[in-house]
């Protein structure tokens, strides 16, 4: 299958290359068979995880929400092929017999995006984070070894929550902003942090506490996903790429006096292409 195979692969590709770089980056190590495909499933997963920011209160955002679960489950040949990524991403669906329950629960799960609740626990965040960051690693393992069960969900379960918690960690300030809480209320409690004082951007001892327990949190998956990752085969290394920046990340975040609402973690985008390229040539190697 070639980029063309899959409709609008040129779209998704470049929708991809604006709204998520890091993902962008990683596909661009995958065979040139798979990309098409890879780039329609990080095209939707931009479509579901930007709905937020595209809708102006929860009620459209659940409409939105509610298409796309209708896109996904129409009859071939149904008008919604017209929408640039719901037909790309129903192709890669039907080509590799992606499951679609897995998009059916990210879409479930960002839900969660749309309102100002809190997350209740740890655990409660771990879920939210394997049904979408997970899923979407795992979805793509499917891709590069061409519509096959990889037997890689339990790794992807903790390559996945180690970037989700790192992404939420770096998008603090601009969550904050909006009254969007996406820290655990157990841990939150746990260090006695007043959300209040998140919202208003102030960095307390206690809050940087809860923050590096969350850390450790990812840090944690990071080990796991490390551990586990020599047994990946080498084809389907571009569907993990992008958790290589997870400890980079959460380096900058350790450094004493880190002030997680003033300075940024990012990495360059020089920086970042040179990770990925390291990670993948590692894993040449080893394989």
């Amino acid at each position: 299958m070639t980029l063309a195979s899959i409709p609008d692969a040129d779209y998704c590709l470049q929708h991809v290359r604006q709204h998520d770089f890091e993902r962008y980056v990683s596909l661009l190590y995958a065979p040139e068979a798979e990309r098409a495909a890879l780039a329609a499933l990080y095209a939707f997963n931009v479509e579901i995880a930007r709905a937020r920011e595209v809708v102006s209160d929860p009620m459209p955002g659940e409409i939105r929400f509610q298409w796309w679960r209708d896109a996904l489950n129409a009859p071939e040949g149904a008008e919604v092929d017209q929408h640039p990524v719901a037909g790309a991403v129903r192709a890669a669906i039907s080509k590799y017999a992606l499951p679609l329950v897995a998009f059916e629960n990210l879409i479930d799960a960002r839900v969660f995006d749309l309102y100002d609740d809190p997350m209740p626990s740890l655990v409660d965040l771990e879920g939210y984070a394997g049904e979408t960051s997970s899923a979407l690693i795992q979805l793509a393992a499917i891709i590069l070894s061409k519509g096959v069960d990889p037997g890689t969900a339990e790794i992807a379960g903790h390559a996945g929550v180690a970037y989700a918690l790192t992404g939420l960690l770096r998008a603090l300030p601009w969550h904050a902003r909006r009254r969007q809480l996406y820290l655990p209320a157990d841990l939150l409690g746990a260090h006695d942090v007043d959300p209040e004082t998140i919202f208003a951007g102030d960095a307390t001892p206690q809050l940087r506490a809860a923050l590096g327990d969350l850390r450790a949190t990812a840090r944690r998956h990071l080990a796991s996903t490390r551990a586990g990752i020599a047994g990946v085969p080498r084809t389907l290394v571009p569907a993990f790429l992008p958790v290589c920046l997870v400890g980079p990340l959460l380096d900058r975040m350790d450094r004493p006096g880190f002030n997680p609402f003033h300075d940024s973690a990012e990495l360059s985008a020089l920086r970042l292409q040179w990770a990925i390229w390291r990670s993948w040539r590692k894993a040449l190697r080893s394989g």
